[in-house]
């Protein structure tokens, strides 16, 4: 459900009543916990939030947010924990054993099938179908720690009996949230904390009956289609190799030490080329996994790369073909296609190559893992950007005053349009001003004279439409605006948002240029944002300071480049159009100039 961003609708602090009525839900759900680990989980006096949003199938969910991390989600009325809450308390739910290599097709958003769950010698845990449920990680000498920390939350398929009944076969539980999804990234991206063993249950506590029959249900798994969590386990090998990027940079250290010194001292032989070649594999399966959908083939090869592999590439890195041992795209996808039966090239018009085919179930596309070029640098979970909200206010003028004395409305109180149009309309009736005659108009009066009216006006006009008596209030109103960032508290700030300016200048020769500014005020990074343009257009970018403004800076890339800002800042950061400006001046036809 939070394999992919999700959008946040609203913010907001918590009443005590509110606080006491989620306690009790919380008590039901959860009838384990204790009072005094309901109070630790939502104080009475500490910061607790309540935030909606709208995850990417559309589906609102709200989630309550508090030691600066989301503890529950609800959603369709049912409560459920977050991973930091079961970190705290893990005993809360029902839990189901896997194997590491399984949290990262869990992460992509995989249900856990019934072949990779490993039965405990205690048997299974008792689960109705559609009750919560946390999976674990197995004990494993590949990982740094022996965590036993919950890193996933669902619902169960079936009951912990028909489990049994069906043979293990089948999907077991129903993935939610997983540790390092976008709702794990929404809090402070902490990692999983350490359990001791349970008492009387012994780490290799596990049915060997499961265990030894894992391997041969390999061919019934991959038979239950792209989502099947499950790899082959077999106890005589390290799986190192195999073990996803979310438990990489735990398994660093706990592996032979023979093996890790041959690791280190192949890594330092390595030549830059056969660094950047394996890059280009890294973000060549990534792109095909992540980015690539069956819909938008043939794809051209250009755009494959420009597009879905360069937004690939690890930060503080940069992908050059020209410096790895193909040289071209053409001949790399080339042996991708001979080598490796992933992808079909074909050459749909003269010159221009697309790719028209993609082998999805193919075994390194499924599960390898890039190799090897500090793989644990790959953001699995992108940074998140959430845009701020952003509401237009009016502030009460010192001319204004006596309007709103009634309303109880100071000089400088912020009130939004409908706020406004209430307490004049409250006005009005309440010193009965609605024309007798025409209830379309209203009677001036000596405190909306002076309020409203210029002198020149005192003689001339003795009633107003509702239209203009609004109007003119609100025009002599000073205009301000309410911006809130995800996790902060709301700010008023005077006057009107500057827009994300957008503009192309010309610079020597007749050179364009694209000029962004005013990213700073939505909290945009213009450092990140000039390099996904870099990416995005393969342009090269600069940032230069703007004269007279203090701690501000604009980017600036080569070309006519304001279809594919447009398409960043709309689509990716999810800025409204309204707040851009220049949009208009976009090339036409899509050419660049």
């Amino acid at each position: 459900m939070f394999a992919k961003p999700f959008r946040v609708k609203s913010n907001t602090v918590m009443k005590g009543s509110d606080r006491r009525k989620l306690k009790a839900d919380i008590a039901v759900a959860f009838p384990s916990l204790t009072s005094d680990e309901l109070t630790e989980l939502v104080p009475n006096k500490e910061e607790f939030n309540v935030v909606k949003i709208y995850v990417h199938k559309g589906d609102s969910v709200t989630l309550y947010f508090g030691h600066k991390n989301p503890l529950f989600f609800e959603l369709e009325k049912q409560l459920y924990p977050t991973v930091y809450m079961l970190w705290r308390c893990p005993a809360a739910l029902p839990t189901f054993r896997t194997w590491p290599p399984v949290l990262h097709k869990l992460i992509g958003g995989a249900d856990l099938m019934l072949p990779g769950v490993v039965v405990p010698s205690g048997g299974l845990p008792d689960v109705t179908q559609g009750g919560p449920c946390a999976v674990t990680l197995v004990n494993n000498k590949t990982l740094c720690n022996d965590s036993r920390a919950p890193v996933a939350i669902g619902t169960a398929a079936i009951s912990s009996a028909e489990m049994l009944r069906v043979g293990m076969k089948g999907r077991g539980v129903c993935i939610l949230h997983t540790y390092m999804d976008h709702l794990w990234a929404f809090g402070d991206k902490s990692g999983p904390p350490t359990f001791p063993e349970a008492e009387g249950q012994p780490p290799d506590a596990i049915d060997g009956k499961y265990v030894a029959d894992e391997q041969e249900e390999g061919e019934e798994v991959e038979e239950e289609g792209e989502q099947s969590a499950v790899q082959d386990q077999q106890a005589s090998e390290p799986v190192k190799d195999q073990v996803c990027p979310a438990v990489a940079e735990q398994a660093e250290g706990e592996v032979e030490k023979g093996n890790e010194e041959g690791d280190e001292a192949q890594e330092d032989q390595r030549s830059p080329q056969e660094v950047m070649d394996a890059l280009l594999w890294q973000c060549f399966l990534l792109a095909l996994k992540s980015k690539v959908k069956k819909s938008e083939l043939p794809l051209l090869t250009s755009t494959f790369l420009r597009n879905h592999m360069f937004s690939c590439c690890p930060s503080g890195k940069q992908l050059d073909i020209k410096k790895s041992s193909y040289k071209k795209l053409s001949k790399f996808l080339h042996v991708m296609q001979q080598q490796h039966s992933i992808v079909r090239v074909k050459e749909l018009t003269k010159g221009v190559e697309s790719i028209v085919e993609v082998d999805w179930k193919s075994p390194e596309l499924r599960f390898s893992i890039p190799e090897e070029t500090d793989i644990e640098e790959v953001p699995l979970v992108e940074t998140l950007y959430h845009p701020p909200e952003i509401t237009p206010l009016y502030s009460v003028s010192a001319r204004l005053q006596p309007l709103f004395q009634d309303a109880d409305k100071k000089k400088g109180v912020a009130l939004q349009p409908a706020e406004v149009r209430n307490i004049v309309t409250e006005y009005v009736k309440k010193n009965d001003l609605v024309d007798e005659t025409n209830k379309n108009y209203v009677r001036i009066n000596p405190t909306l004279c002076d309020c409203l009216l210029d002198k020149s006006e005192y003689q001339d006009i003795e009633i107003l439409k509702w239209d203009e008596l609004f109007s003119r209030t609100l025009g002599r109103m000073q205009e301000c605006y309410q911006i809130v960032f995800p996790g902060q508290t709301p700010r008023v700030k005077k006057g009107r948002i500057e827009p994300i300016d957008v503009s192309v200048a010309s610079r020597g020769s007749n050179k364009k240029v694209t000029v962004i500014k005013n990213l700073e005020v939505y909290a945009l990074d213009p450092s990140a944002v000039a390099t996904a343009l870099q990416q995005r257009v393969q342009a090269s970018s600069v940032l230069q300071a703007i004269p007279g403004a203090k701690d501000k800076v604009l980017v600036q890339i080569q070309g006519n480049q304001i279809q594919q800002v447009g398409h960043l800042l709309l689509d990716h950061y999810g800025i409204p159009r309204k707040y851009i400006q220049g949009l208009d001046k976009a090339p036409k036809g899509g050419k660049k100039k």
